[in-house]
């Protein structure tokens, strides 16, 4: 579905164009073409390739998608893969943004996400003064939005955790705090996987040879990069603290444990006292000197119940009942 098709000179607004025209704005030097493209079909994008003289590579990445986020160069043509990590009634929905920017163009490819680009748009036509650097202006908006995006998501994980850890120390089901401890991990995996490789893809567009689209604009690349970075050293920070609190849960987990065994510990040694005393006395033999003893009976009973209540004694002062 195409969302827009904007021509734009010196780094203002001309008009919203048809795909048709799109080569009319093209041949213009002074000129460039921002498309924006939302699950299009394969028409849609062979329609695109044409008018654009894209790498059919390129675009065979854009048609199937699932790629890892990159930044490559084919000939004129920068092709760059976005990750887009939403939060959505607590699961990390990922979808993915293409970009293809050419000397005077710039083709978006959104899918498998609900938002969009306007946002970006309307602040870039705000800003003529940098939208004039064009295509290689547009790539950095678009990736600097995507980028910010990654932040609220970040946020809303370290808040997932820090009820967590309330939950470990509530005495729980500690099942369900692993698995969502293990849940939790899963989601930042996912989201260093969005971060992780654009690092490095950024890190080559700002520094070494920078592509002719992005000339003049290395100090915005390098502010993505610093955001970067923050957030993959926040997602290692992240990932330990959730390693560390099911290594706290399972030790919870053990102490719980033992304190059941000394529990039942302390029943068995109550009930044993008693057992032995009767078992001696149960033994029927003739000459067992107490046998006919008028008060043999009552000591019995009376020791049980004084070794038991010493025993009970002691294991409450030792905490184990």
């Amino acid at each position: 579905m195409l969302i827009n098709c904007v021509a734009y000179q010196e780094g203002n607004k001309l008009a919203d164009i048809q795909p048709s025209e799109i080569s009319d704005y093209v041949n213009r030097p002074e000129c460039f073409v921002w498309v924006a493209l939302f699950e299009p079909s394969n028409e849609e994008l062979d329609t695109m390739q044409a008018e654009f003289n894209l790498h059919e590579l390129a675009v065979e990445d854009a048609r199937h998608g699932h790629q890892r986020p990159k930044i490559e160069e084919y000939g004129d043509l920068l092709f760059a893969v976005l990750h887009v990590v939403d939060m959505v009634d607590g699961e990390l929905n990922v979808g993915e943004v293409d970009v293809f920017v050419g000397r005077n163009y710039v083709l978006s490819v959104r899918s498998h996400s609900q938002q969009g680009f306007l946002g970006v748009r309307a602040r870039s036509e705000r800003e003529p003064e940098l939208l004039r650097y064009g295509a290689g202006y547009v790539l950095y908006a678009i990736t600097d939005a995507v980028v910010d995006r990654y932040f609220p998501v970040l946020d809303a994980l370290e808040v997932e955790l820090e009820e967590i850890e309330t939950r470990i120390f509530s005495g729980q089901n500690s099942r369900a705090i692993i698995e969502a401890l293990y849940t939790l991990k899963q989601k930042l995996m996912t989201l260093k996987h969005a971060t992780s490789p654009l690092l490095e893809a950024i890190g080559k567009v700002y520094g070494g040879r920078v592509p002719y689209q992005c000339s003049h604009l290395q100090d915005y690349f390098r502010d993505i990069y610093d955001h970067l970075v923050r957030l993959n050293q926040s997602i290692e920070s992240l990932r330990e603290m959730v390693t560390t609190a099911i290594s706290v849960n399972l030790s919870l987990l053990t102490i719980q444990e033992n304190e059941v065994t000394k529990r039942l510990a302390a029943c068995a040694a109550l009930v044993a006292v008693p057992t032995l005393i009767a078992g001696v006395y149960g033994m029927n033999f003739k000459n067992i000197p107490e046998l006919e003893w008028a008060y043999g009976y009552p000591l019995a009973v009376g020791m049980m119940a004084v070794i038991d209540l010493y025993l009970f004694y002691r294991f409450r002062k030792s905490k184990w009942l």
